[in-house]
């Protein structure tokens, strides 16, 4: 087991979607699927919650994580970063007495991560001597080829140097899968969590990737996770 922590960012408002993060899925809080994921990956010698809800913080620990404190009011709000709470429970810990060498900062609406997603981000950390470590997934139409809609109402080409463009041709571009984030600590703190490079992917296919920020958003993340758990 690696001197690493699961820092698992659970805070109670959620306007789009009421109480999101412990909301039913596919049979259990969604929340469960990412502490249940940073267990079984083995790698963690500390699987928390930041959370500023004790109802959260209740499910949290019933399926195994720790919520050793609750999350302040300063980093509970519309406008705290990821950062400002990682940050947080970085110092936190520290006043108890307790350094960690390595951090993962999981989604807790991320069910398609697994053990072995997490191990792997571990270990291309360490390989790559890297800054961070995540999940990507490739656009899956090329942004090269975008459209946008003038003052006229009229599309036209983002980028007109690729109109005549094949899309076999383009280079591939990836965005945030919305998972989790592997950093090493000490380089995270030098840089005060502000990383622009540095970054190695975990590239991962669009039906392990879905962005929960409705209920349609939700129904598709349900149906995608039930077809892939079928073929296993």
């Amino acid at each position: 087991m690696d001197n690493a922590i699961a820092i698992i960012t659970a805070r109670g408002g959620s306007k789009r979607i009421p109480k999101k993060n412990i909301k039913m899925f596919c049979g259990k809080p969604i929340i469960a699927y990412s502490i249940e994921a940073a267990l079984k990956s083995g790698i963690f010698s500390e699987v928390m919650v930041s959370t500023d809800s004790e109802e959260i913080a209740e499910i949290a620990r019933k399926y195994g994580a720790n919520v050793p404190f609750m999350r302040s009011e300063a980093t509970s709000g519309d406008f705290a970063t990821t950062s400002d709470v990682l940050l947080e429970v970085l110092d936190q810990y520290e006043k108890l007495g307790q350094t960690y060498t390595y951090m993962c900062c999981i989604y807790p609406t991320a069910p398609f991560v697994t053990g072995e997603k997490l191990k792997e981000g571990l270990d291309l950390l360490k390989k790559h001597n890297a800054l961070e470590a995540m999940p990507v997934v490739q656009f899956s139409y090329p942004p090269q080829r975008a459209f946008v809609i003038n003052s006229d109402n009229q599309m036209e080409y983002k980028e007109k140097q690729y109109i005549t463009a094949r899309s076999q041709d383009l280079r591939k571009e990836y965005h945030d899968a919305g998972q989790f984030y592997f950093y090493n600590i000490l380089q995270y703190l030098k840089i005060n969590g502000k990383i622009e490079t540095g970054i190695v992917p975990i590239i991962v296919s669009e039906m392990e990737v879905q962005d929960i920020d409705n209920e349609n958003d939700w129904k598709l993340a349900e149906l995608k996770y039930s077809l892939l758990k079928r073929k296993e």
